[in-house]
């Protein structure tokens, strides 16, 4: 499974680096596969390993602020592995080139 999560703590300053730190020492400590990206972090794992650090994450930043958007969203196909990679590289493919540019 694969889960895109995204968590904001609302009424916080504008820059959330200091306050999302903490979230992804959580996803980090947890040990599942996952992936920063400018507007979430993409995490994989059995259900209840990645909802246990969804949730974890949503109650640390809870204690950082008062009002918290936690917006999650799920790809779940059955025996599908490494869909952190294969997803992209998928896409990659077909385009026939690597799909990013900073």
């Amino acid at each position: 499974m694969l889960v895109e999560l995204s968590i904001i703590p609302v009424g916080n300053d504008a820059h959330l680096s200091d306050d999302l730190a903490g979230t992804l020492r959580i996803v980090d400590d947890s040990q599942l596969p996952y992936q920063l990206t400018p507007a979430g972090t993409c995490i994989e794992g059995n259900w209840d390993e990645v909802m246990a650090v969804v949730r974890r994450c949503h109650e640390q930043m809870r204690e950082r602020s008062s009002h918290v958007f936690t917006t999650i969203r799920i790809e779940d196909e059955a025996d599908a592995e490494n869909k952190l990679v294969n997803n992209v590289a998928s896409v990659a493919e077909k385009v026939a080139k690597p799909l990013s540019r900073t």
